[in-house]
């Protein structure tokens, strides 16, 4: 969408004047941006790509979301029924294209936020963007994403090693490894997916590394999604999900400790909310138990152009592909407020703002196991109606 002048005027308005600015137009910030909308509270979302939707479309070919269609729409418009229970990449950027045209989002692209602080008077804040821009909102949501910046492990002699070595974030298919040896490192989602596409794209050798064995849950058992499961869980005590996951474990998926593969000991939901959570079965179960996906130990580092791993093994694979995960990239951006945590992750999500930074909210940066999607849209609706309380005298209101 094209830029708009009056979205960016750099001149200082007046609280009443003053929208809310989010910060990114992924599915987070344009259902932020929905929700505020829809009570009347105008809200302008600053994208620094060139579209909505940027790191959807940089995600591997084969993504398909883990989370039911009816479960993964957000407020005010229902993904299309021609889409399929599990949406692909694809129909997912379709969606957001078409969330923001439907709604009338304002939207600029091409503007990067650097900076968040309190604005100079005192109420609202200001945002130090491209161009020059200074830009002073009444409240700011940020939603910058969970896969922020590719994070790839400070292995000893990584920067010595000469051979291939990319993050999960540059792979989009099994093209170019076709015939040869290729190491995954990693073993959450993408990485087990990865695995599972090299392997069909006809990888002549395929090893995962892994450090601790994940939980597998079917993405579906008898018609019945795991999506569910995790949306009933969230209700329940972490101790009380842990004991009952385990039985339905053994009931859903076979014991792979022969192939390398232990049942975790530590419980599910209690991985899940230290970040962990389940691997969904795309194929990496039978992959691993006729042996075309061969697990290995943990990478240790580097040595003498061979990959080294945490039980001495040695590997010299034609590619290493760390599906290592991402760091959320925020310290940059309001580092300095004193809200983020020791691992860079807001102390805060929703539409709780932190105590000495009121007006200031997060989105998107947890993966729960009832579904990212999912909770984007209840937090959505919750933001707005706390944007609206706390600042019904100082958000420029949509005119009508």
């Amino acid at each position: 969408m094209p830029d708009s002048p009056a979205s960016t005027d750099p001149r200082p308005a007046h609280p009443a004047e003053r929208p809310v600015y989010v910060i990114g137009a992924g599915p987070g910030g344009l259902a932020a941006a929905q929700a505020l909308r829809a009570r009347g509270i105008r809200a302008v979302v600053l994208e620094r790509a060139d579209h909505v939707g940027d790191s959807w479309r940089r995600h591997y070919d084969r993504l398909r979301l883990h989370t039911t269609r009816r479960l993964s729409a957000l407020p005010g418009l229902p993904m299309p029924r021609r889409f399929g229970r599990w949406v692909a990449r694809d129909d997912v950027i379709r969606y957001l294209e078409k969330y923001a045209e439907h709604h009338q989002l304002e939207i600029v692209t091409g503007v990067e936020v650097f900076r968040v602080e309190p604005a100079p008077d005192g109420t609202g804040w200001l945002l130090h963007a491209s161009g020059g821009r200074e830009l002073t909102g009444a409240a700011v949501v940020v939603a910058t994403g969970h896969n922020h910046t590719p994070r790839v492990p400070r292995w000893p002699g990584r920067d010595a090693y000469t051979g291939e070595l990319r993050h999960a974030a540059e792979y989009r298919n099994a093209s170019p490894y076709a015939g040869r040896d290729v190491l995954v490192v990693g073993a959450g989602n993408t990485g087990a997916e990865i695995a599972v596409d090299l392997v069909e794209g006809g990888a002549a050798r395929v090893r995962l590394s892994v450090r601790t064995a994940p939980h597998i849950v079917r993405r579906s058992t008898a018609g019945w999604p795991a999506q569910h499961n995790g949306v009933l869980a969230r209700r329940l005590p972490a101790r009380l999900v842990d004991r009952l996951a385990r039985p339905l474990a053994r009931i859903s998926t076979p014991d792979l400790s022969a192939h390398g593969l232990p049942r975790p000991d530590t419980g599910l939901l209690t991985r899940a909310s230290e970040g962990a959570i389940p691997v969904q079965d795309v194929g990496l179960i039978d992959a691993v138990r006729r042996g075309r996906v061969e697990v290995v130990a943990a990478v240790a580092g580097f040595e003498d152009g061979k990959v080294l791993l945490a039980d001495g093994t040695r590997l010299a694979p034609d590619a290493v592909i760390a599906a290592t995960g991402y760091l959320r990239g925020l310290e940059p951006l309001v580092g300095h407020l004193d809200v983020l945590d020791a691992r860079g992750r807001p102390v805060t999500r929703g539409p709780h703002a932190p105590h000495h930074a009121p007006g200031l909210y997060f989105t998107g940066f947890t993966n729960p196991i009832s579904g990212m999607l999912r909770e984007l849209a209840i937090d959505a609706v919750r933001i707005a109606r706390a944007v609206e309380k706390r600042h019904a005298n100082h958000v420029s209101r949509l005119p009508g």
